[in-house]
């Protein structure tokens, strides 16, 4: 009986941790893109250059190699920060910024249509 407990528990704590990763991957990225876009322009014109640099030394896979890379750069970033928070043992439902994760909707202020209506 007790080995079937903590058999249980294992699962539902891995299960916990895989969606907390999960989550973590998701509002990493979404963050990345939303808030990050000056970043992500930085980066695309930084492998802009780089591609017309690499040009002359490799003609045919310059471009395919520094978008690859940057994807990859990006990918591996959000996965690395995600795997970091959910080890550090940081649930998403815990930061405070990120409210738009809850399920409390009595902070939320929904926009009113300026269209006459008797209510």
């Amino acid at each position: 009986m007790a080995l079937s407990q903590t058999s249980n528990l294992s699962k539902t704590q891995s299960l916990l941790l895989i969606k907390s990763f999960l989550i973590w991957t998701f509002t990493l990225a979404v963050c990345l893109l939303v808030v990050g876009f000056p970043l992500v322009v930085l980066m695309a014109t930084v492998g802009c250059l780089l591609s017309v640099v690499l040009q002359s030394v490799m003609p045919v896979s310059a471009v395919l190699l520094v978008a690859g890379s940057l994807i990859m750069l990006n990918v591996m970033a959000v996965i690395f920060a995600a795997g970091m928070l959910t080890l550090k043992g940081v649930h998403p439902k815990e930061v405070k910024w990120l409210s738009w994760l809850h399920r409390d909707r009595s902070n939320a202020y929904y926009c009113l249509c300026c269209l006459p209506f008797n209510l």
